[in-house]
Order: C-alpha cells, then structure tokens, then sequence
C-alpha cells in the first residue's frame, strides 16, 4: 500500500524496519536554526535521517528570492537517494509543528516527481505520547540514485502579478492573521499580505492534538475559501514557501488536488518595493 498524504504512527511503527521505507526528521525553529539538529541527536525515530530547512530543503538566498528559496532539484534528489530514497520508497516526514516544516518535504517529492510521501500525523509529540521507541543512533543506507522528473506545480512572482485584478487566482497564505493583517512582522521587512490574498491560517488544519482535522471538515471549509474557484485555480503561498505546503497537504487531504505553490512567498514579493502591498482582510 501506497501513502500519499499521511501515515498514522501505528501504521509507522509497522514499517520500521521495511527496507522499502524511509523516514525523515523534519524538525526545525525558525527564531534558531540549530534547534531541529540539537533536538535529533538527543533523540529522534528509529532509522530516521535528519534534514535541515535552511541547508537541505532550501537553497540559496540572493536577496530577491525569499527567505527558503527552493533547492537545486538535482541536489535535493542526491541527499535523499544518500539516504536510500529510490522512486519506489515510501517516504515519511515528520517534526514537531504539527507538520508545519514535514509538509515541506512532502511537497519538494511531489515536486520533484515522487508521489509515496506522508507526513506522519501528530509528528514526533503523539509517538512519544504513545510511548514508542526513540534512539540517538544515526543510521546509513547503501545509497540509490533518485530520478528527477519536475512537475509543472509552481506560480511565479510575475505570474501573480499578472493575475492582479484578473480573478485567475485564489491566492491563499498560510501565515497567522495578524501577520497576515500587516502586524507584528518579526521574520519580514515589510507588514502586509498580497492584494486580493485570502487567510487560511495552517494551523487550521489541525485539531487540539496536533493532528489533522478530518477530511470532510477540512473540504467543506476549503471549498468556502475558494468561493467558487476551483483547486487549480488555488495558489498558496505564507512567509517563504513553507507552511503554504501545509495548506496544499490539507486540501489533498481533503480530496481536492491540483493546487499550486507560490514558492517564494510574502518575503519574495515584499523584497521589490514596485509590487503593491495590502494591509486588511478582503472580503470572500
């Protein structure tokens, strides 16, 4: 069987020895970047591999790019066939954000053309909590070579853009409301959201657990953001790039695919004075 969205924690602990399988350890702080490293060493899943946001799933900055722009497809295919990834291994992503940072490497697959990819629901928070095995072991793998085949899955800067004004795109950003609104911006010289942007803040998707909301629940509050629109039309996007995967996850979740990803973000687009910025909610 095939996992293409999320994995349980009990169906998880059932494959942790597959060699068909991989797990990866996502877990990172935006406000200190060597957080998600510290945490792995002390003690992460058995047989995962760690992946660091800023130096693997990210590649670099140029100032015009964002604050995560996306990685060297050819170099990120090469860290995962190190770690055994081939086109046939199911693939597991996890942290400790609710999926905040594992949804990122779920998407950058996709992109990169592998569809057996989840996120593991609840990260790392519910399999401790459910009192299974963590270890400091940091494992190998004979390593495979991973195939690139790039799916056509991104919207540019201009693209959005061009679409000002035109209803071509239901732009979506996955940041929280006041960041959203213009206020309290920490991560991003400039306060504000995209013109004509609609708010799903990510972590709507999730329930008090952490988990992802049931799928129904998750369509029916998509489908009234989107007001008509239809999924392809969707375009997501946040700060730089990385909580928008989690909304694309929560709509695929939620059967409703084809979505596309803004991958520089709120930090690309405010990084160019010319493009127009917005500071209240619009109306849906």
């Amino acid at each position: 069987m095939s996992y293409t969205t999320l994995v349980s924690s009990s169906v998880l602990a059932d494959h942790l020895r597959d060699p068909g399988w991989r797990v990866f350890d996502c877990r990172h702080q935006l406000s200190e970047p060597a957080a998600g490293r510290r945490a792995y060493a002390h003690a992460h899943l058995p047989g995962a591999f760690f992946l660091h946001l800023d130096q693997d799933l990210s590649g670099p900055m140029n100032g015009r790019n964002g604050r995560h722009p996306l990685p060297d497809p050819r170099l990120l295919a090469d860290k995962l066939g190190a770690a055994g990834v081939a086109m046939d291994t199911q693939v597991v992503a996890y942290d400790d954000a609710g999926g905040a940072f594992a949804s990122r490497l779920w998407w950058l697959l996709r992109w990169l053309g592998h569809d057996r990819v989840a996120v593991l629901d609840g990260g790392i928070d519910r399999w401790r909590a459910e009192g299974r095995p963590l270890v400091t072991d940091i494992p190998n793998s004979p390593p495979v070579v991973l195939e690139v085949d790039l799916r056509d899955v991104l919207t540019s800067s201009d693209a959005v853009l061009d679409s000002l004004g035109q209803g071509g795109f239901c732009l979506i950003d996955a940041r929280s409301p006041d960041r959203f609104r213009g206020e309290n911006e920490t991560l991003d010289p400039v306060g504000g959201h995209i013109p004509g942007a609609r708010n799903r803040f990510f972590r709507d998707n999730l329930d008090a657990d952490g988990c992802f909301r049931p799928a129904g629940e998750l369509r029916r509050e998509f489908l009234a953001l989107l007001a008509g629109c239809s999924p392809a039309q969707a375009v997501m996007s946040c700060g730089s790039g990385v909580t928008a995967c989690h909304n694309l996850l929560a709509m695929e979740v939620a059967g409703l695919p084809g979505a596309r990803l803004y991958a520089g973000s709120w930090s690309e687009w405010c990084s160019d004075p010319a493009r127009p910025v917005a500071c209240q909610a619009p109306a849906v």
